[in-house]
């Protein structure tokens, strides 16, 4: 027996039956829906009470995805999917015809800024060092769309390095952006995973200027490290005036739903090279204390 070797395994692999089953002879049996193998069978996957089975598969396939990938943290990148680069922010303005659409081409102009920031930030973030096993460090994370999160992903693509995109079917038509990696681009169902895969690996966050969706992933991050059900991370919010207009964080404090130390959850900056900044002087002195305490 020394020169034999042990079978690795002794069952076919479910790609094999599965291609086995599709060649079985028409009849009134195997052509029922009951007959199908059940991982073959759509509409049985899409039954209600299949919920938490695609649940399991949504984040199954992307933690797999990104673990062959050797990815093992994320620089996630939140913003408007509304905030162009600046010629496409002024052939808005260009383009408007009544006061209103003025007003808000050219406070869009004004923001499209941060697009380039997004994008410095990306290009500085996708360069951090290879680990000695190739496991990759701080890979861009967007969410996949146009606007702030294709200025993230762009900047990955602009220094040759791969980046990923988190997109949710929407009753629109929404298509990743060209920047996206191929490989780490993936399409969500269900928001709640989305959301958990932005922040299983994240390390450092950077929310620029958004609407709800922005607000809904940098609330819940906000809220996860308030209670504690994270960890600390590095918090950027590009664009302290627009922040400060449309939350007034001190209200909050004064009114006492959240207290002050909450405050230094974050931090305000206004270029990428600020952000990358204090995000490497928070891991300089991440084992002996916390930047913000």
């Amino acid at each position: 027996m020394t020169d034999r070797k042990i079978p690795k395994r002794i069952f076919p692999r479910a790609k094999e039956d599965a291609a086995v089953a599709k060649t079985a002879t028409p009849t009134p049996q195997t052509v029922a829906d009951s007959y199908k193998l059940a991982f073959q069978d759509e509409e049985f996957l899409l039954r209600d009470e299949l919920r938490p089975v695609r649940f399991q598969l949504e984040l199954m396939k992307v933690e797999m995805a990104l673990d062959e990938a050797k990815i093992g943290s994320t620089f996630v990148m939140y913003g408007s999917a509304r905030i162009p680069e600046r010629e496409k922010a002024e052939a808005l303005l260009a383009a408007a015809t009544t006061d209103k659409q003025r007003v808000i081409a050219e406070r869009l102009v004004a923001k499209s800024k941060y697009y380039d920031e997004a994008r410095k930030l990306a290009q500085i973030s996708s360069q951090y060092p290879t680990d000695a096993d190739g496991t990759r460090q701080l890979v861009v994370c967007s969410g996949g769309g146009p606007s702030i999160m294709e200025a993230a992903n762009r900047g990955a693509a602009d220094v040759g390095k791969e980046s990923i995109g988190l997109n949710i079917v929407l009753p629109f038509e929404q298509t990743p952006n060209p920047y996206v990696t191929p490989t780490l681009s993936f399409h969500f169902h269900y928001f709640a995973l989305r959301k958990m895969h932005f922040l299983l690996r994240a390390r450092a966050v950077a929310a620029f200027p958004g609407g709800f969706g922005t607000f809904d992933e940098l609330f819940e991050l906000l809220t996860l490290i308030q209670t504690g059900k994270m960890a600390q991370l590095p918090i950027f919010l590009f664009g302290r005036e627009f922040w400060e207009r449309v939350v007034n964080f001190d209200a909050l404090v004064e009114e006492g739903v959240i207290s002050e130390r909450d405050l230094n959850l974050f931090r305000f900056v206004e270029t990428a090279e600020e952000a990358w900044e204090k995000l490497e002087q928070y891991y300089r002195t991440y084992e002996r204390t916390h930047l913000h305490r």
